[in-house]
């Protein structure tokens, strides 16, 4: 039996990793307890000596001048051999020999040696990743279970739940797969490791990795949306004017946020400069569109703009996914409409053709609108005309001279 428990003792030291005291307590606490339960009233105490794995026993009594009950009583004068003046009520130690147990003792140990060993794994597991939550851990798909997958990541198994993987990939058991670990469950049974690819963090931490300008704090990211599959899109800011944060995070020739798109299996990334008036980041998260006449709500925090007819498309996005992505991605609901297209009546063009003579040619607005009547229209207009073509078209002498000396000048 002492050869036993030292074997216990050194293998669960070395191989395990279970210090020899804490089996010692362990194994001590169940021997007892079994064996208490099974004689009954009997109360010991077990001590193992970690040197040598020798166990001792000792039945604890209590001191009486009347015993009742010789299994948990002594005699006042028979305490005597076991305690220096012993007094009543008092309790003594009696040692005995542990081989009586026998296979009590035997069974007790197994039994707590091995739900120790097993407690002792759930404690390891969960430091070993109670500070890696919300990281990108590295693993390797061992078996599906339903629509879960089983990854094995160093010595524990993690599951990756259906709804936290990106919808359309699939992977086989052996494939290396990336996640993020995105909780640890204390359970009964132990730890349960959680995996993620299709929440925002995920896509934050692969940016992480991939630029440094993000990991060291020179790029921010400000916000971010995404319907994991699709599209994402993540606007950043800069606290260094001469560093770009969408060059940064784009990479020379793409190459930084390719790695990123082949990662998440395609999935589209916007990535868009960030700045504090929705206004101006509504008109960057919306290109290639463009919003007009935009109206802001602070107070429903809505934003109303109109978008051209050819621009509507593109702004809602397949399934209106475009318009909910930028919505999450400015905190803001947007109503979007379509811009009613104006036909210009005959009087609109003339009075656009004159004020762009004054704007080019510097030519009086009454003069220029007089120009456009008989049908000079553009600079290009004046090409062969002379003074006296004006003055044949009704303008006087000095109006001619006038006008000629404007188009001269510009043309200079």
């Amino acid at each position: 039996m002492n050869s036993d428990i030292l074997s216990v003792l050194e293998y669960m030291e070395k191989e395990k990793g279970i210090g020899r005291d804490d089996m010692i307590v362990t194994i001590s606490n169940a021997i007892k307890n079994a064996a208490q339960k099974a004689y009954e009233s009997v109360e010991i105490d077990v001590e193992i000596n970690p040197r040598n794995g020798k166990m001792k026993a000792w039945e604890i009594l209590e001191v009486v001048d009347s015993v009742s009950d010789p299994k948990a009583e002594i005699h006042i004068e028979k305490a005597g051999e076991y305690a220096e003046n012993p007094s009543l009520g008092e309790s003594v130690r009696r040692e005995f020999d542990p081989t009586i147990l026998g296979r009590i003792a035997a069974q007790a140990a197994r039994q707590a040696i091995k739900q120790r060993v097993r407690q002792f794994e759930k404690e390891l597991i969960y430091n070993d990743f109670k500070d890696q939550i919300g990281t990108i851990v590295t693993g390797v798909v061992r078996r599906r279970e339903r629509n879960d997958l089983i990854v094995e990541i160093g010595k524990a198994e993690a599951i990756l739940p259906g709804r936290e993987r990106i919808p359309g990939e699939d992977y086989s058991p052996g494939e290396r797969i990336r996640c993020i670990l995105l909780d640890i469950d204390v359970a009964n049974r132990g730890p349960e490791l959680t995996l993620s690819r299709s929440c925002l963090k995920f896509v934050q931490k692969l940016f992480e990795l991939e630029v440094t300008e993000i990991a060291d704090g020179t790029v921010r990211i400000e916000g971010m949306a995404r319907e994991p599959g699709y599209r994402s899109k993540i606007c950043v800011s800069s606290t260094d004017p001469k560093v770009d944060p969408v060059g940064s995070c784009v990479g020379a020739r793409g190459a930084r946020v390719k790695s990123i798109v082949r990662e998440l299996g395609g999935e589209k990334m916007d990535i868009i400069r960030y700045h504090e008036d929705p206004e101006i980041l509504l008109d960057e998260a919306l290109k290639p569109a463009v919003p007009h006449n935009i109206k802001i709500d602070k107070a429903k925090r809505r934003i109303y703009f109109e978008v051209d007819e050819s621009d509507l498309a593109v702004a809602i996005g397949k399934k209106g996914q475009n318009a909910r992505l930028t919505s999450k991605l400015l905190g803001w609901k947007l109503d979007i409409e379509k811009k009613e297209q104006k036909s210009d009546n005959f009087e609109t063009k003339l009075e656009r053709a004159s004020r762009a003579l004054t704007s080019n040619l510097g030519i009086n607005p009454e003069l220029s609108k007089r120009l456009v009547e008989s049908g000079i229209v553009s600079p290009e207009a004046f090409d062969g005309v002379m003074e006296s073509d004006l003055v044949d078209a009704g303008f006087s002498e000095s109006e001619a001279a006038s006008i000629m000396n404007s188009v001269n000048t510009a043309k200079a």
